[in-house]
């Protein structure tokens, strides 16, 4: 039994580089046209190895229409004694559905990511579908997500490139604009047409905070953080994630 539970924690170990990152965010499905957004993320996770992992992210977005924002980040990440990894990442949001007219909203997001300090590292591209819907008070939210790395380096059984199967949930209650409460879920599935076994499976989730001030004009800073627990042997034992944006 021990055995199977090493040989699955090393097996994840190995590619835990596609995990679902510390900073992640769940994903919503609207746009609002002309928004300007400076926007920073920060995640810290303890892994399996004992190794911590941190990310930091800065980026610029903006509603370019009804139906489509963009973004733009540069990204860190840092995990143990390897070196660190600079990232540029460009994000794009498409709204599906017209903002209350259906029970159910529905989006889209496409994200690539490209390594820029790292010779053979591998490109990445994910995408899915977003959906939202409320009751009363509560929102709900659920994104289903496919990650897949492409150029670089290809390991001999060639693990790093397969696509893989993510999602995201959020339930968030709406007590006040300022303060709203909640949990939010992370999860990695393993392949997306052959899962892995469970315990070389990711899965944290944990209690979460939101939050929107009011500046001048149409100026707000938004916020949200959350504390994730894992729950499996693959899973980061703890993860603390955070971010800001300061809309304008």
């Amino acid at each position: 039994m021990k055995q199977s539970i090493l040989a699955l924690s090393l097996s994840a170990l190995s590619c835990s580089s596609v995990f679902a990152g510390p900073a992640d965010y769940v994903y919503l499905p609207t746009v609002e046209h002309g928004e300007k957004e400076v926007d920073f993320k920060f995640g810290s996770a303890k892994m399996p190895s004992g190794d911590t992992a941190q990310v930091t992210s800065l980026g610029f977005g903006y509603g370019a229409t009804e139906n489509w924002f963009t973004e733009l980040y540069l990204k860190t990440e840092h995990e143990g004694p390897e070196p660190r990894l600079n990232i540029l990442e460009w994000e794009n949001k498409f709204q599906l559905t017209e903002t209350g007219k259906y029970p159910l909203e529905i989006g889209l997001i496409t994200e690539f990511e490209f390594p820029v300090n790292q010779k053979g590292a591998a490109n990445e591209f994910k995408f899915g579908p977003l959906f939202q819907t409320e009751f009363d008070k509560l929102q709900l939210n659920g994104n289903l997500l496919f990650e897949r790395k492409f150029g670089g380096e290809v390991d001999p059984d060639g693990e790093s490139h397969k696509t893989v199967f993510q999602y995201q949930w959020q339930a968030k209650y709406r007590w006040k604009k300022e303060f709203e409460f909640g949990f939010q879920g992370f999860g990695e599935m393993g392949e997306w047409d052959h899962w892995a076994q469970h315990n070389a499976q990711e899965h944290k989730l944990g209690p979460a905070i939101f939050g929107k001030i009011a500046l001048n004009g149409h100026q707000a800073i938004k916020y949200n953080a959350a504390w994730l627990i894992g729950t499996t042997d693959a899973t980061p034992n703890h993860t603390f994630r955070m971010q800001a944006e300061y809309e304008f």
